[in-house]
């Protein structure tokens, strides 16, 4: 898929802008004057919310009653038209059929997202990396988001009998039920994540090797399995953890083992990324997660996604800026930035320069 151009009138700093794209899109300019605004509501036609994690009202020019954002781009080798309206509520339309939420447009609009935000994939614990790994499997698998619900509900149910077993010990041998539970439905969400990083891997190491000009090798490691296993056989070994740390949660009053603890580990030449990589190097090893993330997408769905990078130039040394602007060949790209000089490298695509809400010929 390709996005042709976007009309945004009352969005965000927006009084109303036509702007048309390229394959590789470089939007720059100072801050503060729009760019992630542009790519804020380019992403907004994926159906999901602002990744910034704005309410819908604040995207609304200030003192406007409500926002028109239209999109037209190519799909399936016919040009298609999809129009948000943001008042009191998103209304949606596509091909001029109104639709019953902006989630339907998710089948006809892929991308991923680069946003300083996600750095803490790298610099924090574990939960964003498990974040970003259930995202991709929640877009690929139709059943997966339903498997992380019901996960979740039997862990809350777990936690609250765990509270009432620390005062009534009777209702110990009740346990057993949620860890049966909790055991199947975790094994299947660990063996998917496992499929998903063995899959996303070598595009990874691809990807990551080509930004650092074959200097550096990144590696992902889940938790503690090596390969693998045999559904039934997660099963039981999760089982059996749940039974393990029966005291520890008890006198905690929570469950301590499980795929909502699990960790990915991102390594640099065999060293831990979070606490060994520089700036760049964490900066790099996002950027490759994300582009693997949409390689994998295309090959396992046929859609080729968009790739937003919001700010992605910073700390990064000009041969990794080179190989961002001129070898990522597999997605329509969009990149912001503040650096004039960083458009000079730009071999071919366009470059749109935002000021104060407007673009600049």
């Amino acid at each position: 898929m390709k996005i042709k151009s976007i009309h945004l009138e009352n969005f965000r700093n927006f009084e109303s802008i036509d702007v048309s794209f390229d394959d590789i899109n470089i939007i720059w300019g100072e801050n503060a004057q729009g760019k992630t605004n542009l790519i804020e509501a380019i992403y907004l036609f994926t159906g999901a919310k602002s990744f910034r994690g704005a309410k819908d009202k604040e995207l609304i020019r200030f003192g406007c009653e409500k926002s028109s954002l239209r999109l037209e781009f190519l799909s399936d080798i016919r040009e298609q038209s999809a129009e948000i309206i943001i008042k009191d509520k998103r209304s949606v339309s596509l091909n001029g059929v109104k639709k019953k939420n902006s989630a339907e447009l998710s089948n006809e609009i892929k991308a991923v997202v680069f946003s300083p935000v996600h750095l803490s994939m790298v610099k924090d614990g574990p939960r964003e990396r498990r974040r970003f790994v259930d995202g991709a499997l929640c877009q690929l698998k139709a059943n997966y988001r339903k498997l992380l619900k019901e996960y979740s509900r039997g862990l809350d149910q777990r936690n609250a009998l765990l509270k009432d077993i620390y005062r009534h010990p009777e209702l110990e041998a009740m346990l057993y039920i949620w860890n049966q539970n909790l055991a199947a439905t975790g094994a299947k969400i660990i063996y998917q994540r496992l499929k998903y990083l063995e899959a996303l891997t070598p595009y990874v190491k691809n990807i990551f090797s080509g930004i650092s000009s074959n200097r550096e090798e990144l590696d992902l490691k889940y938790s503690f399995y090596d390969g693998i296993p045999d559904l039934r056989e997660l099963e039981k070994k999760l089982l059996k953890e749940y039974e393990n740390s029966y005291s520890n949660d008890v006198l905690n009053r929570t469950t301590s083992v499980g795929p909502h603890r699990d960790d990915i580990e991102i390594l640099i030449n065999g060293k831990s990324a979070r606490i060994y990589g520089s700036q760049g190097q964490q900066r790099s090893c996002v950027l490759a997660l994300k582009l693997a993330e949409a390689a994998l997408l295309e090959e396992m769905t046929g859609v080729k996604p968009i790739a937003l990078l919001d700010d992605v130039m910073s700390e990064l040394d000009e041969t990794r800026q080179d190989y961002i602007l001129n070898n990522i060949k597999s997605s329509q790209l969009f990149v912001t930035c503040c650096d004039k000089e960083t458009i000079l490298r730009l071999k071919e695509g366009k470059t749109i320069r935002i000021e104060n809400g407007e673009v600049i010929n």
